[in-house]
C-alpha cells in the first residue's frame, strides 16, 4: 500500500526537525565560586603557582578571554545577571547579595538561560550553588527557629534544637519550595543553595533531601568553614558537597547522551568559595593553604565533568563555558599566598567585592569545537550578561524586548572576529558602586574600593582610569580628564533610563535604581 502523500509531508517535517535538533550544540555552563582572575593558571603563569591543569586545558582546545567581566563582585547579583543576560542593579538587589532564606530574585516571567533553551527543545538541569532565592514557606514569626542556635550545651558541642524547632523544621521542610529553579527555566534541580548557609542539605527539585533534625556541630564554624548556625542533616558532611555536585553532574551528561534532545547544563559549584571543607586527597596538595587545595579539587572535579562529556560523545558537539562570578575572596588569606608568589587576582587591583578590577574581572573561557579555534585569545571587552544573546542566535531565537536588555552576542568573537561586540558595560561593588567601561575607560562613582578593600585617594570622590596603560588602576585620571568623567555619567544614566544597553524598546528597571554618587559631583579642569 502506497503511503499517503501527508504521511510521507509528516515524514519529512520530522526528520528535518530531529536533524535540527540534532545540529545544535549542548550547551555547559561551568561556573566558579569567587575563583579570581590569577587562580587560573594559564591567565597569568608568573603570578599564578596554582596548579588548573583541567581548565588550562578547556583554555588551549579553545578561546580564553581576557577582559570578561562579571556583573558584581559578589554573588547572587552576578548570578541574576548571567542567567537572565540582565544588570542585577535592574532588579531590587541595588547592592549586596540574596539573604539567608530570602525570597526569589528573578521574577517568575522573566527568561532564563533555560527558559530560552527549554522553549527551543532542548533538556535543562541546574545543578549547585543556586543563591538566588526562594519562596520558603517560613512565617516571619518563625524565623528564629531557622537563623542561629538552639539551646547551648559544653562549649564543645553542638547546640541542641529545641522542641519548638524541630515542629518549625518538619512544618517546612516537608512541604514543597517554590520559587527556585525548576520555576526559572530549568526541569531539575539538585543542589545546596548557599553552602555556608543553612539549611544544610541537599535540595532536589522543590524539596529538601531529607528533614534536618540538628545544628551543626561548632569544629563547622571554623577556618572558614560554615558561616551561619541552622538546621542541618543528622551528621551533614560539608566535605560531601563539591563530589555531589560533580557526580550529578556527570549522570545527568552520561542520561542526556543518551537522548534525541539537546541538553543545557548549568553548573554553578559552591567552590573555592567557603566553606573551604577540603577532602583528604586534596589536603596540602598545593603546598600553600586551604584555599589554594580547593583550588586544584575543584579544577579535579572540573575535569571529571569534560570527561563525561568525552566518554559519552556529546564533546564534539558541546559549548562550553567556564567562568567565575566574582574574584578571589581576601579573607581565604591572600596575604600568605601572595608572599608564596600567588597571586589571586593576577595583576589587578582589588578583590572580590570592589569596583576594582579584581572584584568583577575573572576567568572567561569558551571551548566549541568546529567553531571556536583551539588556543585562541581574545581581548575585546565582553561580559556575563551576554550569554543570554549568544545563545539565542546560536539557536536562532529571536529574544523579546523584555528579555537578555544587556546581552550582545559573543557569535562574532567566537568565529574569530576581533570587532568589539560591546561598547560598554556596568559592573558593580558589593555596595552597589558601578564601575563602567567605555572602550579602554573606566569610570567608578565614588572614592576607594566601593568593597571591602582597603585604601585608595579618597580626596577624589569619583575614579576615572585608561586600563590599555594602567591595568592595575593606579593613577586616577578624574581631576584630569573632567570632560570625560561628564561623558561617563551621561552614559552611566543613560543606561539607567534606557532601561537596557542593547537596542530595542525602553524597559522598565523593577525598582528606582539608587543613583552614585549620591550627590552630583562637578570636576575642576586640572593640570597633568
Amino acid at each position: 500500500m502506497k503511503p499517503h502523500p501527508a504521511a510521507w509531508l509528516l515524514l519529512a517535517w520530522f526528520l528535518t526537525g530531529a536533524a535540527a535538533l540534532a545540529a545544535r550544540p549542548n550547551i555547559v555552563v561551568l561556573y566558579a565560586d569567587d575563583l579570581g582572575y590569577g587562580d587560573v593558571h594559564c591567565y597569568h603563569p608568573g603570578l599564578g603557582k596554582i596548579p588548573t591543569p583541567h581548565i588550562d586545558a578547556l583554555a588551549s582546545q579553545g578561546m580564553r578571554f581576557t577582559d570578561g567581566h562579571s556583573s558584581s563582585g559578589v554573588c547572587s547579583p552576578s548570578r541574576y545577571t548571567l542567567l537572565t543576560g540582565r544588570y542585577h542593579w535592574r532588579s531590587r538587589l541595588q547592592s549586596g547579595i540574596v539573604g539567608v532564606f530570602g525570597p526569589p530574585l528573578i521574577s517568575p516571567d522573566r527568561m532564563t538561560i533555560g527558559t530560552l533553551a527549554r522553549q527551543q527543545g532542548y533538556r535543562t538541569a541546574a545543578i549547585g550553588k543556586w543563591h538566588l532565592g526562594w519562596d520558603w514557606p517560613i512565617d516571619d514569626s518563625q524565623r528564629r527557629f531557622f537563623q542561629g542556635a538552639g539551646k547551648k550545651g559544653n562549649k564543645d558541642e553542638a547546640p541542641v534544637p529545641t522542641e519548638e524547632h524541630l515542629a518549625a523544621w518538619r512544618g517546612v521542610f516537608t512541604k514543597p519550595i517554590p520559587g527556585g529553579p525548576v520555576t526559572r527555566g530549568f526541569d531539575s534541580y539538585f543542589g545546596t543553595d548557599v553552602p555556608n548557609w543553612p539549611p544544610y542539605c541537599f535540595l532536589e527539585n522543590d524539596r529538601t533531601l531529607g528533614i534536618p533534625t540538628d545544628f551543626l556541630p561548632p569544629e563547622d564554624f571554623t577556618n572558614n568553614l560554615a558561616s551561619t548556625q541552622g538546621p542541618a542533616l543528622k551528621d551533614w558532611n560539608l566535605k560531601g558537597i563539591l563530589p555531589a555536585l560533580g557526580e550529578h553532574a556527570v549522570d545527568f551528561i552520561e542520561r542526556q547522551a543518551k537522548t534525541p534532545e539537546p541538553f543545557l547544563l548549568y553548573l554553578p559549584f559552591t567552590s573555592p568559595h567557603t566553606p573551604l571543607a577540603v577532602n583528604d586527597d586534596w589536603k596540602d596538595k598545593s603546598g600553600m593553604n586551604r584555599y589554594a587545595d580547593l583550588v586544584m579539587e575543584t579544577d579535579a572535579v572540573i575535569g571529571r565533568v569534560l570527561e563525561a562529556l568525552d566518554r559519552s560523545g556529546a564533546a564534539g558537539n558541546t559549548l562550553v563555558v567556564f567562568t567565575s562570578d566574582n574574584g578571589c575572596a581576601p579573607y581565604i588569606g591572600v596575604g600568605e599566598l601572595e608572599k608564596m608568589g600567588h597571586h589571586p587576582s593576577g595583576p589587578l587591583r582589588g578583590y572580590k567585592a570592589d569596583a576594582w578590577e579584581g572584584g568583577h574581572r575573572v576567568p572567561f573561557i569558551v571551548r566549541w569545537p568546529g567553531v571556536v579555534k583551539s588556543g585562541s585569545v581574545c581581548d575585546q571587552l565582553v561580559h556575563q550578561a551576554d550569554l543570554m544573546a549568544t545563545f539565542a542566535e546560536i539557536l536562532d531565537a529571536r529574544l523579546p524586548d523584555n528579555a537578555g536588555e544587556d546581552s550582545f552576542s559573543l557569535l562574532p568573537l567566537l568565529k574569530g572576529g576581533d570587532e568589539p561586540v560591546r561598547e560598554n558595560a556596568v559592573s558593580a561593588s558589593i555596595n552597589g558602586i558601578p564601575a563602567v567601561r567605555l572602550g579602554s575607560w573606566k569610570y567608578i562613582a565614588a572614592p576607594g574600593s566601593g568593597g571591602w578593600s582597603k585604601g585608595g585617594d579618597q580626596s577624589q570622590p569619583v575614579q576615572l582610569y585608561d586600563l590599555s596603560s594602567d591595568l592595575g588602576e593606579a593613577k586616577n585620571l578624574a581631576a584630569v580628564e573632567p570632560g570625560r568623567v561628564a561623558g561617563m555619567q551621561s552614559l552611566l544614566e543613560k543606561l539607567i533610563t534606557a532601561g537596557r544597553s542593547t537596542k530595542g524598546l525602553p524597559q522598565k528597571n523593577d525598582v528606582a535604581v539608587r543613583r552614585h554618587p549620591a550627590k552630583p559631583v562637578t570636576l575642576e579642569q586640572k593640570p597633568r
